[in-house]
């Protein structure tokens, strides 16, 4: 479940959204103009915002604009009736993570919404650390207590995706995605592959299991303390 700040002056449709998303199980909450949206993004701690592109009292691209001057990151979703080229651009360039014209289909706007909160919340840190396992990604070198990790390149990118998410549920789809750049699922045992060697890797001489495989979705790493 993610935490979703929804900002869109059309009740219609943020009833839509609100009921859509939250039976997904999200917990979203709704403003309607755009100084509420900016108080809104100072107040709370958010997963993801998605805003109208055209709100009473602040422009959605102005208010994106402020927050990026804060340093706030947090995953944005421009929604507008405006579609065109140019319009996509300015939202992107205003500091939108992506785009989506109106009207639209609300599985559509789900499945972008899920697709933001998959990547990484701070791409900028190097030093990845879960329970003993800590990973030098400047480096490219990892240890788990005392002992040296030997990671070839793609078994430290897999890993590095695993410890931005400890706990989470990692499908086979998202690690196609993310950590070979492929954007579809093959039909093959790769990823069940190389997750194997990388237990091996990490999980020597009756050491805690890291890497737990969750029967019918996927795979999640756990802190070993």
């Amino acid at each position: 479940m993610a935490k979703l700040l929804l900002i869109e002056d059309d009740a219609a449709t943020a009833e839509e959204i609100l009921a859509d998303l939250r039976g997904r199980g999200h917990e979203v909450a709704w403003v309607a103009t755009g100084p509420e949206g900016a108080d809104a993004t100072r107040s709370g701690t958010w997963n993801a915002i998605i805003l109208d592109r055209m709100l009473p009292g602040l422009d959605g691209l102005t208010l994106l604009r402020d927050l990026r001057a804060t340093g706030d990151r947090t995953p944005a979703l421009v929604l507008s009736a405006l579609g065109d080229v140019d319009e996509r651009i300015r939202g992107l360039r205003a500091g939108g993570d992506d785009y989506l014209g109106k009207p639209f289909v609300l599985g559509e706007l789900a499945a972008r919404i899920e697709a933001l909160l998959r990547r990484p919340t701070d791409s900028r840190e190097t030093v990845l650390r879960v329970g003993t396992l800590e990973l030098d990604l400047i480096a490219g070198t990892g240890r788990r207590g005392v002992r040296d990790l030997d990671l070839l390149p793609r078994e430290l990118k897999l890993l590095e995706y695993l410890m931005r998410r400890p706990g989470q549920v990692v499908t086979r789809a998202m690690m196609f995605e993310e950590v070979w750049n492929y954007r579809f699922a093959p039909k093959s045992n790769l990823i069940d592959v190389h997750v194997g060697r990388l237990r091996k890797k990490l999980e020597v001489d009756g050491e805690p299991i890291l890497i737990h495989n969750v029967r019918g979705e996927g795979f999640t790493l756990t802190p070993d303390v």
